[in-house]
């Protein structure tokens, strides 16, 4: 795989006004009205030959700050070992649906209750290239907050609490271009503290903050 050089693919984010630092009632009014609403025909839509999952993206507020949460994976784990994610995972039948895939894996990955969650709506499906997977990204309102979290540490290393508003400071992005197979594609980072948000999760954040973005201009 050829990896070129840094480059910008959208200067308009780079130090745009965002709702990233709105309170949190007004991010979520927003997000209801902008977020894709309809997973049934998302699905219909995966491609024959690729694999389903989905995440969870809790948004909530936390010290008076709206937040994101992430894992950090374990470095146990066969794929993506150490990487920062969204809780979530591939779609099981007695799932019955993406959005039951998404509550489950959080349910199981850091024990946060289903019933704490309430679904906003959906980012745009992102795929991923090695493993082959179409994700779901569903964005979760925690009215309560999370509560009492329990991590599998044989999937979880840590928990990551992020403020929005800080994921929203352009010092922290930065764009690459990667050509695989010949064909060009962006791949996005996030440099939050110690943490590299990059890959399929990334490309989740990017989109959420561009919403956010379009939201205050």
């Amino acid at each position: 795989m050829q990896v070129l050089p840094v480059v910008v693919k959208n200067p308009r984010f780079r130090g745009a006004m965002t709702l990233a630092d709105a309170d949190l009632e007004t991010i979520v009014v927003y997000l209801r009205k902008v977020l894709l609403q309809n997973s049934a025909d998302l699905v219909r839509a995966i491609p024959v030959g690729q694999r389903a999952a989905a995440v969870l993206a809790p948004l909530y507020l936390h010290d008076g700050r709206p937040h994101l949460l992430f894992t950090q994976r374990a470095e146990t784990l066969n794929a993506h070992r150490g990487e920062i994610s969204f809780p979530g995972g591939r779609y099981e039948p007695g799932d019955g649906s993406l959005e039951q895939t998404a509550l489950r894996e959080a349910r199981e990955e850091i024990g946060l209750a289903p019933e704490r969650v309430e679904l906003l709506g959906l980012l745009a499906p992102v795929w991923t290239v090695v493993s082959n997977f179409t994700i779901l990204p569903f964005v979760g309102l925690l009215p309560t907050g999370p509560g009492d979290l329990r991590l599998n540490s044989a999937e979880v290393a840590a928990l990551i609490e992020a403020p929005l508003a800080e994921l929203a400071n352009p010092a922290i992005f930065h764009v690459e271009e990667w050509v695989r197979g010949g064909v060009a594609r962006p791949v996005y980072f996030y440099d939050f503290g110690p943490h590299r948000i990059w890959g399929a999760t990334a490309r989740m954040l990017f989109e959420l903050l561009e919403l956010l973005r379009e939201g205050k201009e």
